[in-house]
């Protein structure tokens, strides 16, 4: 059984840098694609971004990108969101998950992480 527990989410104005992380453990994710969501007050959890198992491809929302990275530390069996830029719409409660697929294309990592093991969210809010 895989456990994820996410922590770094706080309340920042608008332009801060934030770190989240996600630890797992009872299980080493090296073969796990593991990636981010969120959720907004009264919308949907959406996806944020995505690292494959090796680390070698990252995939990110458009509304994220450029601004957010994702990585991942094997050793440390964790996986970080670094949080740049940040805007009042980037407030949600975000989530990491984890998904026993080593390989795929984009939409279907994406979906195999919505079927995976998730956290219990950490939340963030951006002030203006």
């Amino acid at each position: 059984q895989v456990q994820l527990v996410e922590s770094g989410g706080r309340l920042v104005q608008a332009g801060d840098s934030l770190r989240l992380s996600c630890a797992a453990s009872g299980r080493t994710l090296s073969h796990y694609v593991m990636g981010w969501f969120r959720q907004a007050p009264g919308r949907e959890r959406e996806f944020v971004a995505h690292i494959t198992y090796s680390g070698s491809m990252t995939y990110y929302a458009d509304s994220v990108k450029g601004r957010f990275t994702i990585s991942r530390d094997y050793a440390k069996n964790t996986m970080y969101l670094q949080m740049n830029s940040l805007k009042p719409e980037d407030t949600a409660v975000y989530y990491c998950a984890a998904a026993n697929t080593a390989a795929g294309g984009i939409r279907y990592l994406t979906e195999a992480l919505k079927s995976g093991y998730w956290g219990q969210g950490t939340q963030v809010t951006v002030s203006s």
